[in-house]
């Protein structure tokens, strides 16, 4: 999984590199998330979800995870007011950050659970799947934007030549 986790990475990366300031911030519709929503929210993922709650699952099983607002931040924090390369070099530095954690953890009990108000018990081996399982939702959400920038915005042409989506 670390692997995947490292290869995911750098496809989240390459879906935002080269992407204009318009592209940026350009979204679908208003109550979608733009790229740059994207970047930032897998940043504040990394540093705030994933890595903190499985160090806590597998060194402090009983301690309460510490609680988040993944849709509440992007406006709280202001994710569309920021600059995707300056978003992009704080998610990549935070990942490198959680593999090195990662592959310095010890003989790992995976069956270590925390025991969620709403969802029941989550194992550290379910917090490590969702991580990478995480990632493939955003890069799936990426390539969605990408292609409907194309479609709607790059030209007047239609996509569907390609192939359904």
């Amino acid at each position: 999984m670390v692997g995947r986790l490292r290869a995911n990475a750098e496809v989240l990366a390459a879906l935002a590199v080269g992407v204009s300031d318009e592209q940026a911030g350009w979204k679908p519709r208003s109550d979608k998330w733009s790229i740059l929503e994207v970047v930032n929210h897998l940043a504040d993922e990394e540093v705030e979800d994933f890595r903190p709650r499985l160090d806590l699952t597998l060194h402090e099983p009983g301690k309460p995870w510490p609680p988040i607002d993944p849709q509440g931040w992007v406006t709280a924090r202001g994710y569309h007011g920021r600059d995707l390369h300056e978003s992009l070099e704080r998610f990549l530095a935070a990942r490198r950050g959680s593999l090195s954690w990662l592959e310095g953890v010890k003989d790992p009990d995976w069956s270590l659970a925390y025991e969620h108000p709403e969802a029941g018990p989550i194992t550290a081996g379910d917090l490590l799947t969702s991580w990478v399982a995480h990632d493939h939702i955003h890069i799936r959400q990426l390539n969605r934007l990408h292609r409907e920038y194309l479609a709607g915005v790059l030209s007047h042409h239609s996509p569907e030549y390609a192939g359904r989506w």
